[in-house]
């Protein structure tokens, strides 16, 4: 076993990076639709919309929800493993004017990204749930040292038996397990043919 992992679990973290890299070499990502989803949208400008601050998004595709915050007065950093994503992204913000800091990495090795934080509001549309199990602690964890008290975590994502593989999906149990000290504030399902959730998380206002 070497420092990343043992060889089954280097062997699933270099087949996610394909599959991701190939949707973008191949200009179909499923989940990079162009179109900000209205949960973000009412977290954002909605009753009761949070004061803009510092935002996070993890696997930002080509930008566009990154772009949005930026528009509403968010200071964004933008992360996402794919280096085509993250070119797009960065022409996408320049093309919109939008003051968006874009990296290339791995959201489950934030302290190699360069993302010293804090953050008031993570976004994550779609990426967690497709994390191999053996990394979800270490982003939870990334996340966590990085949130500002009160924080606030969008997670879009897909049940349990979405996709045809044994481990992929994420559920709301799960989610109070691994993020010690946030409130899983709320569970909101999807309307897509297969189950998923919208899920809301905050940072507790002190440590845990």
């Amino acid at each position: 076993m070497s420092e990343y992992g043992t060889a089954a679990e280097i062997e699933q973290e270099a087949f996610v990076r394909g599959v991701l890299e190939g949707f973008y070499r191949d200009g179909e990502p499923p989940w990079d639709s162009g179109v900000t989803p209205p949960e973000l949208v009412a977290l954002v400008e909605g009753p009761g919309s949070l004061t803009p601050g510092r935002a996070l998004e993890l696997g930002c595709g080509t930008g566009t929800n990154a772009v949005y915050l930026a528009r509403h007065g968010w200071r964004v950093t933008a992360v996402d493993l794919v280096e085509l994503a993250v070119r797009q992204a960065r022409g996408k913000a320049d093309a919109a004017g939008a003051d968006v800091t874009v990296l290339c990495g791995d959201v489950t090795r934030l302290d190699e990204v360069g993302v010293p934080g804090p953050y008031d509001l993570f976004f994550d549309l779609s990426c967690y749930s497709g994390i191999p199990p053996h990394r979800r602690d270490a982003y939870a964890a990334g996340l966590t040292r990085r949130a500002a008290p009160g924080a606030r975590l969008l997670m879009f994502g897909y049940g349990p038996g979405a996709f045809d593989d044994s481990w992929s999906g994420v559920t709301a149990d799960e989610l109070r397990t691994r993020f010690t000290g946030w409130e899983l504030a709320d569970v909101t399902p999807g309307t897509n043919p297969v189950p998923t959730f919208w899920f809301t998380l905050r940072r507790g206002s002190a440590p845990a």
